[in-house]
């Protein structure tokens, strides 16, 4: 049995990546010695801990199966965690992260010792999520795609909430790792030689100084838009038949795929960093149809792009990330005869989009802002279904989402049509938002 202390202490690791706000202008996320962080632990270890909590299951009517596939070498390569409807669910063993690495650069996000990681990976490094491993696809349709871009400092794993989801009401959806340097960690294998015996080169979190921030995130965000498209290139070509070496050396068959994407029905979905990679992506590759951003950070978006995004665009966003400047930029998307859409979900906070509002109890979650005053599995609900009937609307999909048709109008008790401040009649506490949006 871990002591109760312990138990909080790693629980406060785990969790400050996506919960401190990071400012790009500082070389570490805070001070290891600084009197806030020593405030920060005595508080969370004072707290009693519930336990851990689970990621949900999908709520659709498809098994969900999972795989990791990675095509090509060097840093250019694609990595990607495909979540697609499975024939069957009869072991749900994905692990939800996979190498100790991964917590490393959570410790290295944070600034903190090397042991730190260790330690996560004794408590987190078993922990599965509901999709069944490299599970044989349902075959005999035709499924939609999904591609899914993570915020900064975080990697392809980590949003399975939403995969699995959007994956058990039948989307494909490849969720992808980004190698612009704004994961916490991923890897690649140099070459042929170095894949075989598994010799993989980690690549970590890129810090950056303030006088670079605005040039580099505004690179980042055109890289990321590129591992987007080339993502879904590698995608086609094996529904079309042209299976690709996988890297990984995986057991699953990628001629399962064969036939089984839809091309006409594909769209694009992020989170933070990964919202403003959706909107780059829109405005460069029309293969996407459509595109959801979730809470996105709008600091690397360009002025250019607000005529340049002639998809249908909808706005997902927490009660308290997005400042005024932050939204006005968004409404700046709202250009003649293009459909755009805005909702905010009513007690929450940026990180109730990710895994980590899951994993731990009521009370450390919300002290450490992972979790809101929304249950965290209503808001992932909200979500997801309002994603299902904006994606149905505009990928004409022939499914029963439009159910849902009323929340991406934003007309549910948990909701608010466009931004809190587009309703002067809310609570002044769901419409605070906090000085600084630098954080993704």
């Amino acid at each position: 049995m871990v002591p109760l202390k312990l138990h909080a202490l790693v629980c406060l690791f785990c969790c400050l990546p996506w919960v401190q706000p990071f400012h790009w202008q500082d070389p570490l996320p805070f001070d290891f010695r600084s009197s806030a962080w020593l405030q920060k632990i005595q508080a969370v270890m004072s707290a009693a801990s519930s336990g851990h909590s689970k990621i949900p299951k999908g709520n659709g009517p498809y098994p969900v199966g999972c795989t990791d596939l990675m095509f090509g070498y060097a840093n250019e390569s694609v990595f990607l965690r495909l979540y697609y409807p499975a024939q069957d669910q009869d072991h749900l063993n994905t692990i939800w992260i996979p190498n100790k690495e991964y917590f490393f650069g959570l410790s290295k996000f944070l600034g903190t010792p090397q042991f730190i990681g260790n330690i996560l990976n004794f408590f987190y490094g078993s922990m599965t999520t509901p999709a069944s491993w490299n599970s044989p696809v349902r075959t005999g349709e035709k499924y939609p795609l999904i591609v899914f871009s993570h915020g900064l400092g975080a990697f392809r794993t980590i949003y399975s909430a939403i995969g699995i989801g959007l994956a058990s009401y039948g989307f494909i959806v490849a969720a992808v790792e980004h190698r612009d340097g704004s994961a916490s960690a991923t890897y690649y294998f140099e070459d042929q030689a170095a894949a075989k015996v598994e010799n993989r080169t980690w690549l970590y979190l890129k810090r950056l100084k303030q006088e670079e921030a605005e040039r580099v995130r505004k690179e980042q965000v055109r890289q990321r838009a590129k591992q987007c498209s080339q993502a879904l290139s590698a995608i086609l070509d094996i529904g079309r038949g042209s299976p690709k070496e996988n890297m990984l050396g995986s057991d699953f068959d990628q001629k399962q795929l064969e036939g089984a994407i839809d091309e006409d029905k594909i769209a694009m979905i992020g989170h933070s960093f990964g919202g403003a990679t959706v909107i780059h992506t829109l405005s460069e590759d029309q293969r996407f149809k459509c595109g959801v951003a979730l809470d996105p950070w709008m600091y690397p978006v360009s002025e250019e792009l607000y005529s340049k995004v002639p998809q249908p665009l909808f706005f997902i966003n927490s009660a308290q990330f997005q400042s005024p400047k932050d939204i006005m930029k968004m409404k700046k998307f709202y250009q003649p005869d293009k459909e755009r859409k805005m909702i905010t979900i009513k007690g929450s906070v940026h990180q109730n989009f990710a895994d980590f509002t899951f994993v731990t109890g009521k009370i450390i979650g919300i002290k450490l802002t992972l979790k809101g005053e929304i249950d965290s599995c209503i808001a992932i609900d909200l979500t997801n279904k309002a994603s299902l009937a904006f994606l149905q609307r505009h990928l004409g999909l022939h499914k029963d989402f439009n159910q849902w048709d009323s929340l991406v109008e934003g007309n549910n008790k948990n909701l608010i049509p466009g931004s809190p401040s587009d309703v002067v009649t809310l609570s002044p506490a769901l419409y605070h938002s906090p000085g600084s949006h630098t954080q993704n």
